[in-house]
Parts: structure tokens; C-alpha cells; sequence
């Protein structure tokens, strides 16, 4: 681990002034993430600006919907009895991610900053990773990418965005709140990720002077109907191979809207708005359920290792979709 220094501070204005004057610096919340790869040498940050003492760890209650603090810790947000009844997809997300001793530590606004587990990402022997040393090429493409993406990636990289969350947020059009010497702005989900294209580098579109302070997620009375379902090699603290997060509204069997997302796929978490237009005025079946989940994968590119992922998520999605329809 490479030298850095550590400053705490206790106001959110504290902070942005702080990373501001800092090109090098990152802010600290629960850790699991970053420190991880501050020991490997991945991330070798100048200076460490711990955020945890400047509140953002409430659930609120607004407009109908919820106010999620960026500290919320991952088992606070998933034992939330709010979330559990109004947007059970998120419970079931964040319960099915990690162990219960990261989810203790592990932060929503963390989260959303989560880093991929790609091996050549990870470990600082392999020099070609154009996320880690832009321009230097992508080992993954050629090299064992069982665990890669599908969607999303481009020749430049096919890392797999690692969120359980990020996906279920994905589903229920969340809103990432940010503050930065700027002011506030609010931006969907669905905006703040960017697929890799020719600079891999680049995740988001968060800029290095700005604060993540919340997640508002919106009134759906339809997320009640929800449920994230997760494809992996073993049952507990492992990354998904395939995952989808889905809501349902129906008027007997007919369903009126609909919301997929997708993870362990995709650069980035996955909205299918292909599945979702497919799936709006059909009856649900497992026929067009099927259809939705082909609609889905029509733009995927395989990769040598990971080309079973295509019809397993396809599955995963058929599965999700029988489920949520089930559901009372």
C-alpha cells in the first residue's frame, strides 16, 4: 500500500472543499471497496477524506416515495421495513450481495461507486487494463472471461459492473442526488452510468469535486410487485453470473407496465427497455415471458468463456418474471 494521508471532516462542505484542491484524493465511507484495492495497489489514492461523520445515513419518507442518505449502510436500507414493503427488489438485492459483516460496513453511496471484479482489473500484474492504465489494452478479451460482460462493453473493455443494488435501483428509476462546489443536481440512474466505449476509465458521470448525498427513489405503487432474482455459482457471498430485478403491474393477467433490469452481464447496471416494451399490454405467460427475455439479450456479444451467460440470463429473466407475476 502506497503512502496517503487522512483527514476526517463533519459538514458535507468540508468535504467537497476538501477533494476539491486534491486531483489525487478519495473520500472514505465504510471502505469495503476502496481499501480492498488500496492493498492491492489497484487505487493509490494521495489523501483519504473520511466522510462518516457528516450525517447522509437517514431513510426518509418523500413525495410519496424514499430519501436514501449515501452513508446508509447496506443492512440498515435492506431491514428497512419501508423498503421491504414498498420496493422489496432492493431488500432482496442488497440481502443477496456480499455477507452480512460487508453489508454492516457497506455504504448506498459506496455502492453506487463500486468497482468491477475483473481479474486483470484486480491484480497490477497484468499491465494491459485499459480501466487501470488507459490505452494500454484489455487482457480480458483474449484471455479467461467467464466472468464477463455481455452488454454494454465495447474492444477497449468487457468488465462487468459487480452491484447487486445498482441493479434493483436500475428497476425503480432511481435518482442520484449530488452536491459539488456547483450546488445540487439530481441525476437518473439511468444517466449517471456511462458504457465504456473508447474510454473504459470512465464509469460515470460524477466529477471528482462532487458528493454523492442521497438516492431518491419515486412513488411506484406497482414495486410492491417486485423481486430481484440472482443466478451464481454457489449460494452465498458470491458475484452473480446473471441477475434481474423486475416489477410487474397487472390488471388480472394483462400486464400494464413493466420493469426489467438486468446485472453480472452488463458494463454497467442494465435497464432492458426492449423486455419492458415486449412485455406492456401481453398476457403473462411463460411464452411472453420467453420473449421478453430474447428481446433482452438480442444485442449481446459473447465472449469465449462467457457465451453460456446468454442463455442463462435469458432463464434468469423467464424466472423472475414467473415469480413476480405470482406474487399476491
Amino acid at each position: 500500500m502506497y503512502p496517503f494521508t487522512y483527514t476526517a471532516v463533519t459538514k458535507e462542505g468540508q468535504a467537497i472543499d476538501a477533494i476539491a484542491t486534491a486531483p489525487m484524493a478519495h473520500f472514505l465511507a465504510g471502505g469495503t471497496n476502496l481499501v480492498d484495492e488500496m492493498k492491492l495497489n489497484v487505487r493509490r489514492p494521495t489523501q483519504l477524506i473520511d466522510i462518516n461523520s457528516i450525517g447522509l445515513n437517514k431513510i426518509e419518507a418523500r413525495n410519496g416515495g424514499l430519501r436514501i442518505g449515501a452513508l446508509v449502510k447496506n443492512s440498515d436500507l435492506a431491514y428497512d421495513e419501508s423498503v421491504m414493503s414498498m420496493y422489496p427488489v432492493m431488500s432482496e438485492a442488497l440481502l443477496s450481495g456480499a455477507s452480512a459483516q460487508l453489508r454492516n460496513m457497506a455504504t448506498t453511496g459506496g455502492n453506487l461507486l463500486q468497482k468491477t471484479r475483473c481479474t486483470y482489473y484486480r491484480d497490477t500484474h497484468y499491465e494491459n487494463c485499459n480501466k487501470r492504465n488507459p490505452g494500454s489494452g484489455c487482457a480480458a478479451i483474449e484471455g479467461f472471461n467467464r466472468m464477463h460482460a455481455l452488454l454494454g462493453t465495447s474492444d477497449q473493455c468487457i468488465a462487468t459492473h459487480p452491484s447487486d443494488m445498482c441493479v434493483a435501483m436500475a428497476a425503480l428509476d432511481a435518482m442520484i442526488v449530488v452536491k459539488g462546489p456547483k450546488g445540487e443536481r439530481s441525476i437518473p440512474l439511468a444517466d449517471f452510468y456511462v458504457a465504456y466505449g473508447d474510454d473504459p476509465a470512465k464509469e460515470n458521470t460524477l466529477a471528482h469535486d462532487e458528493l454523492i448525498t442521497a438516492v431518491d427513489l419515486p412513488a411506484l405503487p406497482w414495486a410492491k410487485r417486485s423481486l430481484y432474482l440472482k443466478t451464481r455459482d454457489r449460494a452465498s457471498y458470491e458475484f452473480a453470473l446473471a441477475s434481474a430485478a423486475v416489477a410487474l403491474e397487472l390488471d388480472g393477467n394483462s400486464i400494464k407496465s413493466a420493469r426489467v433490469a438486468l446485472g453480472g452481464i452488463a458494463a454497467k447496471p442494465w435497464r432492458s427497455k426492449e423486455a419492458e416494451a415486449s412485455l406492456v399490454g401481453k398476457d403473462a405467460t411463460d411464452a411472453t415471458f420467453a420473449a421478453a427475455a430474447t428481446a433482452a439479450l438480442a444485442t449481446a456479444k459473447p465472449q469465449k468463456y462467457n457465451a453460456f451467460k446468454v442463455d442463462l440470463a435469458k432463464r434468469t429473466i423467464v424466472q423472475a418474471l414467473t415469480n413476480a407475476a405470482a406474487m399476491a
